[in-house]
């Protein structure tokens, strides 16, 4: 990949506003909106995927919904330990492709499905035995227990099968292959919502399973997917599978996978831990008050949508600029990156609060529901100013080698102000959900500053991998 020699002066003598403008003519910024793109059309299949649920739901329930939402809550943090090796897979298979070490990248594969399978199956077993009482501590109880229950079995049965293929993905896009895991995570979403209409609501001569039909559509989709992965890599990029690898299993490489994946996937663990306390804090406020955060939440995201895109493309860009060892020029393309990030997000999230009534009045027709909804959508244009900030600087930080830094900011300030702070507003105090969600708006603007100034800072510079 050939970046411009938009040969950057001194760090003493660049002008920030200049570098900037110099930025938006260059081809850095091309590359970044030739990656942006891609990107963006996985994220939104990604999000379709596990808002299809919700938004279908929503015609059936509101006690569906807010049981199922708080069930994907449980299951999105069992998935994210799989990103602990995918994360690894990802760097790993990238450097020794690089370094032109096609056994060693063919070793880290096979390490990582067999890792991740031995994960899957653990938290399947785990996830269809204790899905009762999982949801039950957090709070649900009665139709919405019963529901949620079974769905998370169900899905959780399947847990293994999205572990394998997680780590598939991630293969096939360490090797410059990204269009097959987009082109079938569309399938999957094509798939899956033609499930959902058929058993939610009995069409088609399906049974009317409600949220069990979800929850079977869901799983069916995402096996189908994994079989489609697996054929895909087998025909591209691993023609023949070395199993002659595993008559001792490769140690060494494993430990490289947790080596790289465990600080970076740790930012997005410790947030994921922090929304189950969060969700049980608001189960606690009743079933419209988890209903309006599940709505929203599915709502919301498309908001940010964009900036999820722009902030992983840009991470790629810097990474290489990181590696080339051009610090400065990876500077300031995160300064621009910021603009445009904050921008777009800000933009689209007062657009969704403008039209917040109409849309929360599509979904359901519980007019206190629609009345929270509305207020959070409102409050979350103020929190939109700090997410922005913290999803792109969490990327580009870990693509600097900076990858402690984001895990130590996110486990003090999530913990101590999202998780504490909503508990002191929004339960003691009894604020209800629109209170915690002023102290979701404090904490992600709070960890937005101290962000920034670490990038201003330019500590994070001379940590690249490649140097070590």
């Amino acid at each position: 990949m050939n970046f411009p020699a938009f040969a950057l002066p001194s760090a003493s003598s660049i002008n920030p506003a200049r570098a900037i403008a110099r930025i938006r003519n260059s081809k850095l910024r091309r590359e970044v909106g030739t990656l942006t793109l891609p990107i963006l059309v996985e994220t939104l299949l990604v999000m379709t995927l596990g808002a299809v649920d919700t938004f279908m739901l929503s015609r059936h329930s509101d006690i569906s919904v807010a049981a199922v939402g708080l069930a994907n809550q449980v299951l999105s943090f069992c998935f994210l330990i799989f990103e602990v090796i995918n994360l690894g897979t990802s760097v790993l298979c990238s450097q020794y492709l690089g370094a032109r070490l096609r056994e060693r990248m063919e070793t880290v594969v096979g390490v990582s499905l067999v890792a991740n399978l031995i994960f899957g199956l653990t938290i399947s077993i785990a996830l269809m035995l204790w899905a009762g009482p999982i949801l039950s501590a957090m709070g649900l109880e009665g139709e919405a227990l019963s529901e949620g229950t079974g769905y998370m079995r169900i899905v959780g049965a399947g847990a293994f099968v999205q572990a394998l293929a997680m780590t598939l993905s991630a293969v096939l896009r360490s090797n410059d292959k990204p269009v097959y895991p987009m082109m079938v995570i569309l399938i999957v979403n094509i798939l899956n919502i033609a499930g959902n209409y058929a058993f939610i609501f009995g069409e088609f001569g399906a049974p009317k399973l409600g949220v069990n039909g979800a929850a079977i559509s869901t799983v069916t989709a995402r096996i189908i997917a994994m079989s489609v992965l697996f054929l895909i890599v087998f025909r591209t990029t691993i023609r023949r599978f070395p199993l002659h690898i595993f008559r001792r299993f490769p140690t060494q490489e494993f430990r490289n996978l947790m080596k790289i994946g465990l600080p970076s996937a740790g930012e997005a663990l410790s947030y994921s831990c922090s929304q189950l306390v969060i969700a049980y804090f608001i189960t606690r406020l009743g079933i419209e008050a988890l209903a309006a955060r599940t709505y929203c939440v599915n709502i919301i995201m498309y908001c940010y949508l964009f900036c999820i895109s722009i902030a992983h493309a840009g991470a790629i860009v810097i990474g290489h600029l990181v590696g080339a060892g051009r610090w400065e020029g990876a500077y300031v393309l995160g300064k621009w990156l910021l603009k445009v990030a904050v921008g777009c997000t800000l933009s689209f999230s007062f657009i969704t609060a403008l039209g917040g009534t109409a849309i929360m009045g599509a979904l359901t027709d519980n007019p206190q529901i629609i009345a929270l909804g509305t207020a959070i959508l409102w409050i979350d244009v103020a929190l939109e100013v700090g997410r922005p900030v913290n999803i792109l600087f969490v990327n580009t930080l870990q693509a600097s080698g900076d990858v402690n830094y984001p895990f130590y900011v996110g486990l003090i300030f999530m913990w101590s102000i999202a998780v504490v702070g909503a508990y002191i507003c929004g339960v003691a105090a009894g604020f209800g959900i629109l209170g915690m969600w002023w102290m979701f708006t404090l904490d992600e603007n709070i960890r937005g500053i101290v962000f920034l100034r670490r990038w201003n800072s330019k500590r994070w510079q001379h940590r690249g991998f490649a140097m070590n």
